[in-house]
């Protein structure tokens, strides 16, 4: 399998930090390998619904009406795309020191039991196993480490979601302190992007 899925979900186009990095190691992946199959998912431009209760039976229980059915529709095109690929890629802003909810729509979409992951007797089992993620985080403070290490509500989360369904191999680039000033953006997206130069990512012949 050689496949990836790219998941973009700031809502700023052009101008986002973390969709500039995400190109960037997108570009890495297709010129080690240009057989392979990139699908990309657009949540700030284009986003999932988020879940109502009209909807919320199409991944959480029995679909019955034509909403729950559209509901349901989505989440198997969307866990398909999952399982389809050997490499995910997240480009993931800090909103309020959480997720966009663009993104949180997707994985209220994509953690479903008894198709992601499933409940025993030892307790929840992810069932989207390996595959690697690599999430691109942008932030406007610095979080990964000193007194507002505790704000980051971001990182942690994204890194629980995924090992949940069973994706444990995962990497965070950060692109930090962009909202300190023109020279302190530049900084970070040239730090990130280094991040990515040095990142180990399967060959072509790994991913063939």
């Amino acid at each position: 399998m050689s496949n990836v899925l790219v998941i973009n979900s700031s809502v700023l186009r052009e101008a986002s930090v973390s969709r500039t990095v995400v190109q960037k190691l997108l570009a890495q992946l297709v010129f080690q390998s240009p057989k392979r199959t990139v699908v990309e998912r657009d949540l700030g431009t284009t986003p999932v619904p988020h879940l109502t209760d009209a909807t919320v039976a199409g991944v959480r229980g029995v679909p019955t009406t034509d909403a729950e059915l559209q509901a349901r529709a989505l989440s198997d095109e969307l866990i398909g795309e999952l399982r389809k690929v050997d490499i995910i890629l997240i480009g993931a802003p800090m909103y309020n020191f959480g997720l966009p909810t663009g993104l949180r729509a997707w994985f209220d979409h994509i953690l479903r039991a008894g198709e992601t992951f499933a409940y025993s007797a030892a307790g929840p089992k992810g069932l989207v196993e390996g595959k690697r993620a690599v999430v691109v985080v942008s932030r406007g403070g610095f979080y990964s480490e000193g007194p507002y290490k505790p704000f980051d509500f971001q990182e942690p989360y994204i890194r629980q979601l995924l090992g949940f369904i069973g994706i444990t191999d995962v990497t965070f680039i950060r692109a930090e302190k962009i909202g300190l000033g023109p020279q302190a953006r530049e900084e970070a997206i040239a730090g990130a992007l280094r991040a990515v130069a040095q990142l180990a990512l399967p060959q072509a012949s790994e991913a063939a």
